[in-house]
Protein backbone atom coordinates (compact mmCIF):
# COMPACT_ATOMS: atom_id res chain seq x y z
CA UNK A 1 0.00 0.00 0.00
CA UNK A 2 1.79 3.35 -1.04
CA UNK A 3 0.57 6.35 0.95
CA UNK A 4 1.58 9.98 -0.06
CA UNK A 5 2.97 11.88 2.43
CA UNK A 6 2.50 15.69 1.70
CA UNK A 7 4.86 18.31 2.77
CA UNK A 8 4.63 22.07 2.77
CA UNK A 9 6.21 21.91 -0.79
CA UNK A 10 3.51 20.85 -2.20
CA UNK A 11 2.17 24.77 -2.30
CA UNK A 12 4.11 25.49 -5.34
CA UNK A 13 1.21 23.15 -7.12
CA UNK A 14 -1.70 24.59 -5.81
CA UNK A 15 -3.35 27.92 -7.24
CA UNK A 16 -6.51 29.81 -5.71
CA UNK A 17 -9.00 29.43 -8.28
CA UNK A 18 -8.27 26.02 -8.26
CA UNK A 19 -8.83 24.84 -4.56
CA UNK A 20 -12.11 27.52 -4.88
CA UNK A 21 -13.03 25.16 -7.82
CA UNK A 22 -12.28 22.74 -5.81
CA UNK A 23 -14.53 23.79 -3.20
CA UNK A 24 -17.68 24.63 -5.10
CA UNK A 25 -17.56 20.66 -6.61
CA UNK A 26 -17.27 19.53 -3.54
CA UNK A 27 -20.43 20.85 -2.47
CA UNK A 28 -22.37 19.55 -5.52
CA UNK A 29 -21.50 16.00 -3.80
CA UNK A 30 -23.99 14.62 -1.22
CA UNK A 31 -23.64 16.05 1.56
CA UNK A 32 -21.03 15.49 3.94
CA UNK A 33 -21.65 13.96 7.08
CA UNK A 34 -19.46 15.48 9.79
CA UNK A 35 -19.09 15.17 13.22
CA UNK A 36 -16.68 17.47 15.64
CA UNK A 37 -15.43 16.90 19.14
CA UNK A 38 -14.26 20.19 21.10
CA UNK A 39 -12.44 19.94 24.52
CA UNK A 40 -11.27 23.30 26.51
CA UNK A 41 -9.03 24.13 29.24
CA UNK A 42 -9.16 27.74 29.88
CA UNK A 43 -8.33 29.49 26.59
CA UNK A 44 -6.65 26.52 25.02
CA UNK A 45 -8.73 24.07 22.92
CA UNK A 46 -8.58 20.68 21.50
CA UNK A 47 -10.75 20.13 18.12
CA UNK A 48 -11.03 16.68 16.86
CA UNK A 49 -13.29 16.95 12.83
CA UNK A 50 -14.20 14.19 10.84
CA UNK A 51 -15.38 14.15 7.54
CA UNK A 52 -17.07 11.65 5.21
CA UNK A 53 -17.81 12.63 1.38
CA UNK A 54 -19.77 9.63 -0.60
CA UNK A 55 -17.44 9.85 -3.82
CA UNK A 56 -14.26 11.54 -2.27
CA UNK A 57 -13.18 9.82 0.74
CA UNK A 58 -12.85 10.47 4.31
CA UNK A 59 -10.60 12.86 6.34
CA UNK A 60 -9.73 13.18 10.06
CA UNK A 61 -7.92 16.43 11.25
CA UNK A 62 -7.17 17.25 15.00
CA UNK A 63 -5.88 20.77 15.74
CA UNK A 64 -4.40 22.71 19.21
CA UNK A 65 -5.26 26.16 19.66
CA UNK A 66 -2.90 27.39 22.14
CA UNK A 67 -3.08 31.28 22.35
CA UNK A 68 -0.55 31.46 25.02
CA UNK A 69 2.33 29.95 22.71
CA UNK A 70 2.92 33.49 20.85
CA UNK A 71 4.48 34.38 23.87
CA UNK A 72 6.81 31.60 24.26
CA UNK A 73 7.49 31.54 20.29
CA UNK A 74 5.81 28.78 19.30
CA UNK A 75 2.77 28.63 16.82
CA UNK A 76 -0.76 29.07 18.67
CA UNK A 77 -2.14 26.23 16.33
CA UNK A 78 -0.78 22.49 15.42
CA UNK A 79 -2.33 19.41 14.62
CA UNK A 80 -2.83 16.55 11.93
CA UNK A 81 -4.57 15.43 8.90
CA UNK A 82 -5.29 12.29 7.40
CA UNK A 83 -6.82 11.48 4.48
CA UNK A 84 -8.71 8.14 3.98
CA UNK A 85 -9.40 6.17 0.73
CA UNK A 86 -13.24 6.37 -0.54
CA UNK A 87 -12.97 3.06 -2.08
CA UNK A 88 -12.17 0.77 0.62
CA UNK A 89 -11.34 3.30 3.77
CA UNK A 90 -7.42 2.47 4.27
CA UNK A 91 -4.75 5.28 4.93
CA UNK A 92 -3.90 7.51 1.68
CA UNK A 93 -2.24 10.32 2.82
CA UNK A 94 -0.91 12.35 5.81
CA UNK A 95 -0.98 16.11 4.13
CA UNK A 96 0.81 19.13 6.19
CA UNK A 97 -1.50 20.41 8.67
CA UNK A 98 -0.09 23.78 8.38
CA UNK A 99 -0.76 23.57 4.52
CA UNK A 100 -4.62 21.90 4.53
CA UNK A 101 -5.48 24.95 7.34
CA UNK A 102 -4.07 28.17 5.29
CA UNK A 103 -5.45 27.03 2.01
CA UNK A 104 -8.96 25.66 3.71
CA UNK A 105 -9.66 28.53 5.59
CA UNK A 106 -8.55 30.98 3.07
CA UNK A 107 -9.99 29.16 0.13
CA UNK A 108 -13.23 29.38 2.22
CA UNK A 109 -13.54 33.19 2.83
CA UNK A 110 -12.23 33.40 -0.80
CA UNK A 111 -15.15 31.42 -2.30
CA UNK A 112 -17.41 33.90 -0.64
CA UNK A 113 -16.00 36.87 -1.45
CA UNK A 114 -15.98 35.48 -5.17
CA UNK A 115 -19.45 34.72 -5.07
CA UNK A 116 -20.88 37.56 -2.50
CA UNK A 117 -19.08 40.21 -2.76
CA UNK A 118 -19.75 43.18 -5.71
CA UNK A 119 -17.09 42.47 -8.47
CA UNK A 120 -16.15 46.51 -8.51
CA UNK A 121 -14.42 45.98 -5.01
CA UNK A 122 -11.26 47.19 -4.82
CA UNK A 123 -10.82 48.58 -0.96
CA UNK A 124 -10.13 45.47 1.46
CA UNK A 125 -9.88 45.79 5.06
CA UNK A 126 -7.72 42.82 6.81
CA UNK A 127 -8.83 43.00 10.87
CA UNK A 128 -6.40 41.16 12.29
CA UNK A 129 -2.42 40.52 11.30
CA UNK A 130 -1.51 36.70 12.18
CA UNK A 131 -1.55 34.21 9.65
CA UNK A 132 -4.76 33.87 8.37
CA UNK A 133 -4.79 37.52 7.62
CA UNK A 134 -1.68 37.07 5.66
CA UNK A 135 -3.03 34.12 3.48
CA UNK A 136 -6.23 36.54 2.98
CA UNK A 137 -4.57 38.79 1.29
CA UNK A 138 -2.34 36.66 -1.27
CA UNK A 139 -6.07 35.05 -1.54
CA UNK A 140 -8.09 38.24 -2.61
CA UNK A 141 -5.88 39.12 -4.57
CA UNK A 142 -5.66 36.62 -6.79
CA UNK A 143 -9.43 37.66 -8.13
CA UNK A 144 -9.80 41.23 -7.08
CA UNK A 145 -6.76 42.59 -9.34
CA UNK A 146 -6.83 45.95 -8.41
CA UNK A 147 -7.47 45.34 -5.08
CA UNK A 148 -5.46 48.32 -1.96
CA UNK A 149 -5.63 46.65 1.47
CA UNK A 150 -5.61 48.25 4.68
CA UNK A 151 -4.80 46.02 7.80
CA UNK A 152 -5.70 47.38 11.54
CA UNK A 153 -4.61 45.13 14.52
CA UNK A 154 -4.75 45.80 18.09
CA UNK A 155 -0.93 45.86 18.00
CA UNK A 156 0.17 48.08 15.41
CA UNK A 157 3.12 47.16 15.26
CA UNK A 158 2.16 43.93 13.63
CA UNK A 159 -0.27 45.62 11.50
CA UNK A 160 2.90 47.68 9.88
CA UNK A 161 5.09 44.95 9.64
CA UNK A 162 2.63 43.84 7.00
CA UNK A 163 2.78 46.86 4.68
CA UNK A 164 4.24 46.39 1.36
CA UNK A 165 3.07 48.32 -1.85
CA UNK A 166 -0.38 47.51 -1.84
CA UNK A 167 -0.91 46.90 1.69
CA UNK A 168 -0.92 50.28 4.48
CA UNK A 169 -1.69 50.10 8.10
CA UNK A 170 -4.00 52.45 9.97
CA UNK A 171 -4.81 52.58 13.55
CA UNK A 172 -8.55 54.56 12.64
CA UNK A 173 -10.26 51.19 12.67
CA UNK A 174 -14.18 53.17 11.78
CA UNK A 175 -12.81 55.47 9.12
CA UNK A 176 -11.07 52.39 7.71
CA UNK A 177 -14.18 50.11 8.12
CA UNK A 178 -16.17 52.64 6.55
CA UNK A 179 -14.00 53.20 3.27
CA UNK A 180 -13.97 49.50 2.56
CA UNK A 181 -15.17 47.16 0.07
CA UNK A 182 -14.73 43.68 1.90
CA UNK A 183 -13.98 43.80 5.53
CA UNK A 184 -11.83 40.35 6.66
CA UNK A 185 -11.76 39.62 10.36
CA UNK A 186 -9.15 37.18 11.01
CA UNK A 187 -9.15 37.89 15.33
CA UNK A 188 -8.86 35.83 18.41
CA UNK A 189 -11.62 38.59 20.06
CA UNK A 190 -14.13 37.72 22.58
CA UNK A 191 -15.63 41.22 21.96
CA UNK A 192 -16.98 42.98 19.03
CA UNK A 193 -14.33 44.79 17.35
CA UNK A 194 -16.73 45.94 13.94
CA UNK A 195 -19.62 48.29 14.61
CA UNK A 196 -22.81 47.40 12.50
CA UNK A 197 -23.12 51.17 12.31
CA UNK A 198 -19.99 51.93 10.50
CA UNK A 199 -20.53 49.75 7.42
CA UNK A 200 -21.79 51.28 4.30
CA UNK A 201 -24.09 49.83 1.65
CA UNK A 202 -22.91 47.31 -0.51
CA UNK A 203 -19.92 46.11 1.97
CA UNK A 204 -19.38 42.40 2.25
CA UNK A 205 -17.93 40.88 5.44
CA UNK A 206 -15.62 37.60 5.31
CA UNK A 207 -15.95 37.09 9.63
CA UNK A 208 -12.86 34.22 9.87
CA UNK A 209 -12.03 34.81 13.35
CA UNK A 210 -14.84 33.84 16.47
CA UNK A 211 -14.43 29.97 16.47
CA UNK A 212 -15.63 29.69 19.72
CA UNK A 213 -19.01 29.96 21.35
CA UNK A 214 -17.63 33.08 23.65
CA UNK A 215 -16.28 34.40 20.69
CA UNK A 216 -17.77 37.33 18.81
CA UNK A 217 -15.93 39.83 15.93
CA UNK A 218 -19.31 41.97 15.10
CA UNK A 219 -21.75 43.61 16.96
CA UNK A 220 -25.42 42.70 16.95
CA UNK A 221 -26.22 45.69 14.75
CA UNK A 222 -24.05 43.89 11.91
CA UNK A 223 -26.00 41.11 11.86
CA UNK A 224 -29.39 43.01 11.87
CA UNK A 225 -27.83 45.37 8.52
CA UNK A 226 -26.35 42.16 6.81
CA UNK A 227 -28.13 39.29 5.02
CA UNK A 228 -26.68 35.98 6.75
CA UNK A 229 -24.42 33.45 5.47
CA UNK A 230 -22.38 30.75 6.45
CA UNK A 231 -20.17 28.12 4.56
CA UNK A 232 -22.19 25.71 6.81
CA UNK A 233 -25.08 25.62 8.90
CA UNK A 234 -23.66 22.06 10.64
CA UNK A 235 -21.04 23.78 11.71
CA UNK A 236 -21.53 27.18 12.96
CA UNK A 237 -25.06 27.51 14.05
CA UNK A 238 -24.51 25.41 16.96
CA UNK A 239 -20.86 25.90 17.94
CA UNK A 240 -19.65 29.33 16.88
CA UNK A 241 -20.12 32.43 18.95
CA UNK A 242 -20.67 34.63 16.47
CA UNK A 243 -24.23 32.99 15.34
CA UNK A 244 -25.16 31.05 18.21
CA UNK A 245 -24.92 33.96 20.78
CA UNK A 246 -27.25 35.87 18.96
CA UNK A 247 -29.42 33.22 17.95
CA UNK A 248 -29.81 32.10 21.90
CA UNK A 249 -30.38 35.78 22.63
CA UNK A 250 -33.23 36.12 20.11
CA UNK A 251 -31.23 38.98 17.98
CA UNK A 252 -31.68 36.81 15.21
CA UNK A 253 -32.61 33.35 14.36
CA UNK A 254 -31.32 30.21 12.05
CA UNK A 255 -34.01 31.75 9.41
CA UNK A 256 -32.09 34.87 9.12
CA UNK A 257 -29.10 32.33 7.38
CA UNK A 258 -30.33 32.95 4.04
CA UNK A 259 -27.68 30.19 2.55
CA UNK A 260 -24.71 27.85 2.89
CA UNK A 261 -22.31 26.34 0.11
CA UNK A 262 -24.62 23.74 -0.48
CA UNK A 263 -27.17 26.49 -1.71
CA UNK A 264 -24.58 27.33 -4.20
CA UNK A 265 -26.11 25.59 -7.09
CA UNK A 266 -29.51 26.71 -6.70
CA UNK A 267 -28.70 30.24 -6.48
CA UNK A 268 -29.65 31.10 -2.98
CA UNK A 269 -25.96 31.67 -1.85
CA UNK A 270 -25.75 34.85 -4.04
CA UNK A 271 -25.68 38.75 -3.60
CA UNK A 272 -29.61 40.66 -4.23
CA UNK A 273 -28.80 44.24 -5.28
CA UNK A 274 -25.72 46.12 -5.36
CA UNK A 275 -26.39 48.19 -1.87
CA UNK A 276 -27.09 44.72 0.17
CA UNK A 277 -24.69 44.05 3.07
CA UNK A 278 -23.38 40.63 3.14
CA UNK A 279 -21.62 38.86 5.93
CA UNK A 280 -20.46 35.43 5.45
CA UNK A 281 -19.47 33.13 8.60
CA UNK A 282 -16.80 30.98 7.73
CA UNK A 283 -16.95 28.08 10.56
CA UNK A 284 -14.58 25.86 8.75
CA UNK A 285 -15.48 21.97 9.09
CA UNK A 286 -14.09 18.81 8.41
CA UNK A 287 -15.96 18.71 4.43
CA UNK A 288 -14.11 21.75 3.76
CA UNK A 289 -10.66 20.18 5.14
CA UNK A 290 -11.52 17.05 3.32
CA UNK A 291 -12.32 18.61 -0.44
CA UNK A 292 -8.77 20.88 0.59
CA UNK A 293 -6.81 18.15 1.26
CA UNK A 294 -8.10 16.11 -1.82
CA UNK A 295 -7.10 18.92 -4.29
CA UNK A 296 -3.79 19.03 -3.10
CA UNK A 297 -2.77 15.53 -3.21
CA UNK A 298 -4.91 15.89 -6.40
CA UNK A 299 -2.07 18.00 -7.20
CA UNK A 300 0.47 16.55 -5.43
CA UNK A 301 0.28 13.33 -8.15
CA UNK A 302 -0.32 15.32 -11.14
CA UNK A 303 3.52 16.86 -10.54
Amino acid sequence: MSIDIIGPEAESLLTWDGLTTALAAGHRLPRAEIADVFLYRGKDTLLSRAAWIDGLGQLAKTATIFPGNAALGKGSVNGAVTLFSDRDGTLDALVDFHLVTKWKTAGDSLLAAKTLARKDSREILIVGAGAVARSMIDAYASFFHDARFTVWNRSGDKARAMEGPRVTATEDLEAAVRAADIICTATMSHEPVVKGAWLKPGTHLDLIGAYRPDMREVDDEALHRATIFVDSRATTIGHIGEIRDPIARGVISEADIRADYYDLASGAYARSSDDEITLAKNGGGAHLDLMTASYIAAMWRMR
